[in-house]
């Protein structure tokens, strides 16, 4: 079998790979270049040039030509290459007629436990979402973010001990609507200075959080483990790194306990298995980071099928409106649900796992048709002063 085309799809807000073979089988995969998917587009070109004519069944081998060939990464060709891990993870599964999951060692459950996205601008908006995804079953709710997800394009205004206050008020009212029998996974979006975060996760302590994810900028980390050793509440990060070496790295410095490595941007199914078993060998669990499409959620699900030190997953609802009916003023009514073949069962808190060949999902024929591409654009919140505020 050899691969004959690399198909670079974009549709909605994503960019998608899929290889065809000479023997009709094809592989999808997404990538996780977030903000620079029409670079990560870019790159998936260049790697078509040595991929067409070579077997698709040696993925490891074709993972380390393209990741060595040049010492220049980062997040857009790690993204670009994701995205063809996955889709030739796919197509071997396909070939062999298994999920992913079983060519990677089998299952270590039948489900898997997700959390739901609640967003809110206001703290009342927070607990109406929070209520809504408990009444339809979910036991945990993450990306909760203390300081509100207000519109980029308002200017921040709130000193330290008014930022720190409003946040322990919020996540102690969204704690006393949901009960103590939900986990809530707290989403700071880099927000902080260390001295803030030790002082904000004293605060939110008796809320018992299941984690604090990425309180201070990810870059060092050391700061990122001054926190974490500080911290009562567990810490979670990773979504912004994307190679081993950065995770061993992270996980050497102790800066974390969850890691929330991304699928489609830390080298795909490979490189996640990668990472899995060091996060294993210093005893932590991984935290998958999905914001993407029910594409990414599948290749996901191999993987939190086939680890045994997973916490939770993260589960981006398929039922969020398209991009073209959010952002470009029209009502087509198309969900993203509407991009894929079919979408796994959800019930009481889990996600079931995959059964059919590959990662199990495809985009449907006229998916750039139905849902036109709208890639992220450069935004950023800015302070009332004018400078730059992590959001």
């Amino acid at each position: 079998m050899k691969i004959t085309k690399l198909q670079i799809i974009k549709a909605n807000r994503g960019v998608y790979c899929k290889i065809h073979t000479d023997e009709g089988i094809t592989g999808l995969g997404e990538s996780g270049a977030w903000g620079f998917q029409d670079a990560a587009a870019a790159a998936m070109n260049t790697f078509a040039e040595y991929l067409e004519g070579k077997d698709p069944l040696r993925i490891e081998h074709h993972w380390q030509f393209l990741y060595r060939f040049s010492h220049f990464r980062g997040a857009a060709i790690m993204g670009a290459l994701s995205a063809i891990d996955i889709a030739l993870w796919d197509i071997k599964g396909k070939y062999l007629g298994v999920p992913v999951w079983q060519l990677l060692g089998g299952k270590c459950r039948d489900k898997v436990r997700i959390y739901a996205h609640v967003n809110g601008r206001t703290v009342e908006e927070q607990i109406e979402h929070a209520l809504a995804a408990k009444e339809a079953g979910y036991t945990a709710l993450g990306h909760i973010n203390p300081f509100l997800d207000e519109p980029s394009d308002t200017p921040y205004s709130c000193g330290s001990g008014e930022m720190l206050y409003k946040a322990e008020e919020r996540v102690g009212l969204i704690r006393e609507a949901v009960g103590k029998e939900t986990d809530l996974c707290l989403e700071l979006h880099r927000r902080l200075e260390p001295a803030l975060a030790i002082s904000l996760s004293g605060k939110l302590e008796p809320f018992n959080p299941m984690f604090l994810e990425d309180p201070v900028r990810p870059d060092n980390f050391d700061a990122m483990a001054q926190v974490a050793a500080t911290s009562r509440i567990p810490i979670a990060t990773g979504e912004r790194i994307h190679n081993i070496f950065e995770f061993q790295m992270l996980l050497e410095r102790k800066a974390c306990h969850y890691v929330r490595a991304s699928i489609c941007l830390c080298g795909g199914i490979s490189g996640a298995m990668k990472i899995a078993a060091i996060a294993e060998s210093h005893h932590c669990s991984l935290v998958p980071h999905n914001p993407l499409s029910p594409v990414a959620t599948n290749a996901e699900l191999q993987l939190c099928a086939a680890i045994d030190n997973l916490a939770i997953a993260e589960y981006p609802s398929p039922d969020v409106r398209s991009t073209q009916d959010q952002f470009m003023g029209k009502k087509s009514g198309l969900r993203m649900r509407d991009m894929v073949d079919h979408i796994p069962a959800v019930k009481d808190g889990y996600v079931e796992v995959p059964t059919q060949p590959g990662i199990g999902i495809d985009l449907i024929p006229d998916v750039e048709e139905k849902f036109p591409y709208h890639p992220v654009k450069i935004a950023t919140r800015l302070r009332e002063d004018g400078s730059i505020c992590d959001q």
